[in-house]
């Protein structure tokens, strides 16, 4: 099966700060977010797809300076990106990893396991263990405008999701066919969420993750 890394980097970077949209910040290396990110997949997979806000569409393509990457426009929010990243691979059957550019360490062994699961599994995604304590809160009232306890679930049911989040093409476009079907609108941070709710009887299986494998979403992660 054909393996299709696609790299969500289309968004403005805000939060991080600096003035320069984070996956063309330079790190430690000198070589920016977008590039160890793209460099992170090369040699594990056969094609690459990098999914970048339409400003940025000629500056991605310099910066790479590859023929072979498919350049494809982003969308307003991140399962628009997906979707057009998915409708630009066609028909033809394959497997794709969906990576946030904001997590440019990803490991090889992450992402060898990831492709490795996916020949016997349709959908795959990459979690962490909980290492604190979660509160399960209830909003501020008249009383108490603070965020409120309201339980403590027992942190060994839940896991902190990472990317990639690989799937079989057909199987994520279907999903995300359904979910264009939906009168409610769309509401989903990453494309688990798309899968479980449109596809509800899909079983997505996970990689262990690593620390390592953070995402850069402040300022003050990439002075660390």
């Amino acid at each position: 099966m054909r393996q299709i890394a696609v790299i969500l980097a289309g968004g403005t970077g805000s939060r991080a700060g600096g003035g320069e949209p984070k996956q063309f910040r330079l790190l430690r290396d000198g070589k920016t977010v977008l590039e160890t990110c793209v460099a992170a997949f090369a040699g594990h997979v056969d094609a690459i797809c990098v999914v970048t806000h339409p400003d940025y569409a000629e500056r991605t393509r310099r910066l790479l300076n590859d023929n072979s990457i498919l350049v494809v426009n982003g969308g307003r929010e991140r399962w628009e990106s997906s979707w057009n990243a998915i409708r630009a691979l066609g028909d033809c059957e394959a497997d794709v990893l969906i990576h946030d550019c904001a997590r440019p360490f990803v490991s090889a062994r992450t992402i060898d396991e990831v492709c490795r699961a996916l020949e016997t599994h349709e959908a795959v995604t990459v979690a962490v263990p909980v290492t604190d304590t979660l509160y399960q809160v209830l909003p501020g009232n008249a009383n108490c405008q603070l965020p409120i306890v309201n339980s403590v679930p027992e942190r060994a049911a839940y896991m902190r999701a990472q990317t990639p989040q690989a799937f079989r093409l057909s199987l994520i476009r279907r999903a995300y066919e359904k979910a264009l079907e939906d009168p409610n609108g769309i509401f989903a941070t990453d494309d688990c969420g798309i899968v479980k709710r449109y596809l509800p009887a899909q079983e997505i299986v996970i990689v262990q993750g690593e620390e390592a494998n953070r995402k850069l979403t402040y300022k003050e992660d990439f002075d660390s």
